[in-house]
């Protein structure tokens, strides 16, 4: 039997009803909604032939563990992606475009990331079981619905997984705002694996020495940084962006 897991807010549900249906097994929505939201997602469960529970907030709280679930939830079985870097090569149906995050503790920031990677079609998350957030019902709910088709992949060491990559023809850049190389001009269309650190902290220094270029966003305003989420949605971008602009 499939194992099960808790998604609330309406961005993880309703994204699960819409990509695979057959796996959500039944819906919790605090009784006391009634607007669109709400109607829409129970018109989406009644399609797909899913049992919807109406329920009182306090229930759905014990539930998930938050009050911040927005008044919806459910009990799904779990999706098996991925877990081996090995796997995702062989399956990539492009030149790898890879996220690396060193020391991401946050689940805000990770479920953002894993939004962004699903956005700019990168085929994986990596980061270290050390010092790094698992994948938890608060990252799956920023997520989006990504958390169910972007793998996420910790590695017990970051440094060795890095020169796997390079060895596999990846090349390795890390996001550093002090470098005085900018990502504009540089080539990214290729196989790349975008790294980054936490915000605040940085890069760590051999993940760093593991790095085959540094490269800083180019920024006018007066921050100092961007949020890691930001970041790597720009790296991410400019990779793509490059990627469509390339004659076919």
């Amino acid at each position: 039997m499939s194992e099960t897991r808790i998604l609330f807010g309406f961005h993880a549900v309703t994204g699960r009803l819409r990509r695979r249906p057959d796996s959500v097994l039944e819906i919790l929505v605090d009784a006391s909604r009634r607007d669109a939201r709400a109607r829409d997602l129970l018109a989406r469960a009644q399609t797909a032939g899913v049992r919807v529970i109406e329920a009182e907030a306090a229930r759905i709280d014990k539930l998930t563990g938050t009050s911040k679930h927005q008044g919806v939830a459910a009990r799904v079985a779990e999706i098996k992606l991925d877990v081996h870097l090995d796997d995702i090569l062989a399956k990539a149906t492009e030149a790898p475009l890879l996220l690396v995050l060193d020391g991401v503790q946050d689940p805000h920031n990770l479920g953002a990331c894993l939004r962004v990677a699903d956005a700019f079609g990168a085929q994986a998350v990596i980061a270290p079981k050390d010092r790094a957030v698992g994948m938890t019902p608060v990252v799956a709910k920023v997520a989006s619905g990504a958390a169910e088709t972007v793998p996420y992949l910790q590695v017990t060491n970051l440094s060795r997984s890095l020169r796997e990559m390079q060895e596999a023809g990846i090349w390795v850049m890390g996001a550093d705002q002090d470098c005085p190389t900018s990502i504009a001009g540089v080539k990214l269309d290729g196989p790349v694996a975008w790294v980054l650190g936490a915000e605040g902290e940085g890069l760590r220094r051999l993940t760093r020495e593991n790095c085959d270029q540094l490269l800083s966003i180019p920024m006018q305003g007066s921050v100092g940084s961007l949020n890691v989420s930001v970041a790597a949605g720009v790296c991410l971008y400019e990779s793509r962006r490059q990627r469509l602009a390339k004659p076919s």
